[in-house]
């Protein structure tokens, strides 16, 4: 009787272990949507002219990607290193092996993120400013990103 409750137990540790796993990984693709949406929705168009300029919407995004900054560092525990997804796109193993760098480009975005709070008051400054969110994010993307074949 008390096997059959160990294994029972070990059993369901291993199903929560497996759900938070993917708990995990579902944040993580909703934040870096929700970046996406940011800034290929909300700043870039606007930065562009495509959109007219709108402070109550930039301060949105702002918040979108400031959120997002801030969880980064959860969302990438070693116990999904392994854990096969099928995005289209998935965590380098990088983001393990060079931790430091992944910190690195974590508070890289973070920093572009808090300075652009206080920096974008109208279409011009979005414009100078923007390339900085841009570039923290193209770059952790090159580095700590796999396309899916």
């Amino acid at each position: 009787m008390k096997r059959s409750l160990i294994v029972a137990a070990v059993l369901l540790l291993g199903v929560g272990a497996v759900a938070a796993q993917q708990d995990i990984i579902e944040q993580s693709h909703a934040g870096m949507k929700a970046n996406g949406k940011a800034l290929g929705g909300t700043l870039s168009p606007m930065a562009r002219g495509d959109k007219p300029y709108d402070q109550s919407a930039i301060d949105a995004a702002l918040a979108v990607l400031e959120d997002c900054a801030k969880k980064l560092p959860t969302l990438y525990p070693a116990s999904i290193k392994d854990v096969k997804q099928t995005a289209e796109y998935t965590p380098s193993p990088k983001i393990w092996s060079d931790k430091a760098g992944f910190d690195a480009a974590i508070a890289t975005f973070s920093k572009a993120v808090t300075e652009a709070k206080g920096k974008i008051k109208d279409a011009d400054s979005l414009k100078t400013t923007l390339p900085t969110i841009g570039k923290s994010c193209s770059g952790c993307h090159e580095t700590f990103r796999v396309k899916n074949s």
